[in-house]
């Protein structure tokens, strides 16, 4: 289980997995931060006789009863495998609200999921001494993954210094469905676009524009403190107006709703110091400082207005005095 599936971090995360397990029986399950908790609920024990790993990447649940039906599959013998980056995550664990006996855990902001779960993933390749020889395909087909998951790691934390990087992950989110998963399960060491990438990649110079065109039309502004809220409606690429939003407007929150998800993204300028993690929290989402996500039930029946007054409230309750 993953964050997306059109989320070039978590589904690279999902690729790792995959790949590490080749010649198994693997199936990707994607969920965002409202979905993850029913995603993970609905997973069966393992056949009488046999075992099973739930991993679950780049994403993390906050309900008892997810702590609970994963205690449960662990004493039916599941080995459950947590590897996150968010900082709702790790502020969780650091308060001790994960009741759930792990198998494996790597829960930290070093880097991005997909070379957390990566590094993780390799490093049980050395200590069982396994080699990318013609004796194991299985390891160099999964080290082949390097140059994917250092552009998923470069996107996602916005650092953005690997030519292609932001291409890639725009390709991602512009594919329908699980194909990004399909293609990128696949995919070659040099990440080589495959046709369906490609036609994806022409789609969204014009979704792009469309979606810029109609934060325009619905921007609204609120003001609390120092801070300047931005509210508006978007048609996915919340990341690309969040960052010409950012970059115009100092010191600035930008919230969008996403008619393609019904969620709300938040982004900020980048010398803003409130932690947007904390903002998506009060609506039972999460992510990073910088970057965050939630759903907020009947926004979709209302505007930019009430988006904004709603982000504007989170933002006084969580900035810095």
């Amino acid at each position: 289980m993953s964050h997306g599936p059109h989320c070039l971090d978590g589904v690279t995360s999902a690729v790792a997995v995959a790949r590490f397990h080749a010649g198994l029986e693997v199936v990707a399950h994607f969920a965002n931060n409202p979905e993850i908790n029913e995603t993970i609920r609905a997973v069966p024990p393992p056949p009488a006789g046999k075992t099973q790993e739930v991993w679950i990447t780049d994403i993390s649940w906050n309900q008892p009863e997810t702590d609970a039906h994963l205690r449960a599959l662990a004493a039916a013998g599941t080995g459950v495998v947590w590897i996150d980056h968010h900082r709702t995550a790790i502020e969780r664990l650091k308060r001790g609200a994960i009741d759930v006996p792990l198998a494996a855990m790597v829960v930290e902001d070093t880097y991005a999921a997909s070379r957390l779960v990566f590094d993780h993933l390799k490093s049980r390749l050395v200590s069982a001494q396994r080699t990318p020889s013609g004796r194991d395909e299985h390891a160099a087909d999964f080290l082949a993954l390097e140059k994917l998951v250092a552009l998923a790691d470069d996107n996602d934390r916005w650092i953005h210094a690997l030519p292609g990087s932001r291409e890639l992950a725009l390709t991602v989110g512009a594919m329908h469905g699980e194909t990004a998963y399909r293609e990128l399960l696949g995919v070659d060491a040099a990440v080589s676009y495959t046709p369906a990438m490609r036609e994806a990649s022409d789609r969204v110079t014009a979704e792009v524009a469309a979606t810029h065109a109609l934060a325009e039309k619905t921007r609204r502004e609120r003001r609390v403190g120092e801070v300047t809220v931005l509210a508006a409606w978007c048609v996915g690429y919340p990341s690309e107006i969040g960052d010409a939003w950012g970059k115009a407007t100092p010191n600035a929150v930008v919230a969008l709703y996403d008619t393609k998800s019904a969620g709300v993204s938040f982004r900020r300028s980048p010398a803003c110091q409130v932690d947007l993690s904390r903002v998506a929290e009060t609506f039972g989402g999460g992510g990073h400082a910088a970057a965050a996500g939630c759903k907020i039930p009947g926004m979709g029946a209302r505007d930019a207005d009430a988006l904004a007054a709603l982000v504007a409230d989170a933002v006084a309750a969580v900035a810095p005095a």
